[in-house]
């Protein structure tokens, strides 16, 4: 009797253990259902997503166009970077210019100057370009700001054009810097500088500045601002007031003025100078973006950090709270 009991236990036990495993199987099928499920539903949303940045470019909309002005942005200071640069945006022109649609080009600027030797080299090759391609006008547009090395740049257009509210001008050259010999006595600190050559430490601001050296400095910076003014006069030509006092002094001008005494041809934004004088109402953008994919991978890049960043901030303050419960 007692035999006939134990085997009736040990066949519910196995039955027992036949539905453990079936549930335990019908289980991981679930999970692995819905695993797949939600893998796929990520793949949609990112093949969607990568599919919205490319079919949707507002930079692309032109190309549907027989004709359109073409667009070179200069925003920001001027130097040597691949936003900038000359050598960017020189490239930038060039792809402008060589564009069978593009009957124009405009070069929008809003920029406060920078190197002077960034702004002469897009100041040649935008004057080489006009001799190249005669047929398609050249023209500046000024946003908030032309100056200085911004203004540079917009001289070699064959037109400037700005709001009646911009700043142009600043036709100057400067350099600053800081001078630390008071702060260094007051600190008991000794300058040791050891050079080969009687100007190898020009204008080292922890020394006493010499007059000879600033005359030295000085004379350089006036060579700068003499071909900044040979620049200006040879891109605007009898347009400019040469005679106008304080012209080539460094003062910023509003576009009133400006047009007044010949820095500017006259008032507009990109969109009518594109629509009234070159007669091309559509608009392609010539600067270079990070393509889809970068741009998406930049996203993602940067919202994933933000949700790493979140849980450490998070782990770090609970750890803190912690500590500060075990310390009372």
């Amino acid at each position: 009797m007692f035999r006939r009991d134990r085997d009736m236990d040990d066949k519910e036990l196995g039955n027992i253990l036949k539905e453990l495993m079936s549930e335990n199987l019908q289980e991981r099928k679930r999970n692995r259902r819905w695993g797949i499920f939600f893998k796929s539903l990520g793949f949609i949303y990112l093949a969607g997503t990568l599919a919205v940045f490319t079919l949707y470019d507002p930079k692309n909309k032109a190309d549907k166009f027989d004709s359109y002005t073409g667009v070179v942005t200069v925003r920001g200071e001027i130097k040597d970077d691949e936003n900038t640069g000359y050598l960017t945006i020189n490239e930038t022109l060039r792809r402008a210019f060589e564009d069978e649609k593009t009957r124009g080009v405009i070069v929008a600027i809003n920029s406060p100057g920078g190197s002077p030797v960034q702004s002469h080299q897009i100041y040649l090759e935008m004057q080489r370009l006009q001799q190249k391609y005669p047929e398609k006008p050249l023209y500046a547009v000024v946003g908030d700001l032309a100056a200085s090395g911004g203004y540079f740049i917009a001289a070699g257009a064959k037109a400037i054009y700005a709001d009646e509210t911009s700043l142009v001008g600043s036709i100057g050259v400067t350099a600053a810097g800081f001078g630390f010999v008071g702060a260094m006595e007051k600190l008991g600190v000794e300058r040791r500088n050891y050079t080969s050559g009687e100007h190898k430490s020009l204008l080292d601001p922890y020394s006493p500045e010499k007059a000879e050296e600033v005359e030295l400095w000085n004379a350089q910076l006036r060579r700068t601002h003499e071909k900044f003014i040979e620049a200006v006069k040879n891109g605007r030509g009898g347009r400019l007031k040469a005679d106008t006092p304080n012209l080539f002094s460094g003062l910023l001008w509003n576009a009133t003025e400006a047009k007044a005494i010949g820095l500017i041809d006259g008032f507009g934004s990109i969109e009518t100078v594109a629509r009234d004088v070159i007669q091309a109402e559509h608009l392609k953008e010539f600067n270079e973006e990070p393509n889809p994919l970068a741009r998406l991978a930049d996203r993602l890049g940067a919202s994933i950090g933000a949700g790493l960043a979140s849980g450490a901030m998070q782990s770090v303050q609970e750890a803190f709270k912690s500590q500060k419960v075990l310390g009372n």
